[in-house]
């Protein structure tokens, strides 16, 4: 069974939903701009796909992959070197009434989607699946 991202089984709340895009959204832009003042971080280029909060709005976790797929443990670790900076830039840009602890992970649902798409490309599960 896959791993669920969310802490409750239900899912996550409307507010969850909303804030974890606020978050995504201000991440992205500020990683785009060069607002952090880190050259190992200005030299990459990192998508923002995903942020999922604790039920509580106090932890935010952020699936990110670099461009081109290649460099995570660089990426990850350039962006928990520069959690504070993310985290003021964050609390500076949103109306959040408490600014969450972030979090980096890597999005693997990337390379999910690509062993889909090989196993669909494969002769003995296309003949199975015109059957």
């Amino acid at each position: 069974m896959a791993k669920n991202r969310f802490h409750e089984g239900s899912g996550p709340s409307q507010r969850q939903l909303r804030v974890g895009e606020l978050i995504r959204r201000t991440l992205s832009e500020a990683l785009a701009r060069g607002d952090v003042h880190d050259p190992d971080l200005g030299r990459m280029s990192i998508t923002v796909s995903e942020v999922t909060t604790s039920p509580d709005l106090k932890i935010a976790t952020a699936y990110v992959m670099p461009l081109g797929g290649n460099g995570h443990d660089e990426a990850i670790a350039a962006l928990a070197r520069n959690r504070g900076e993310l985290r003021r830039i964050l609390g500076r840009k949103s109306d959040l009434k408490y600014t969450p602890d972030l979090r980096f992970r890597i999005d693997e649902t990337f390379d999910k989607m690509d062993e889909t798409r090989a196993l669909l490309a494969r002769e003995d599960v296309r003949r199975d699946l015109e059957d």
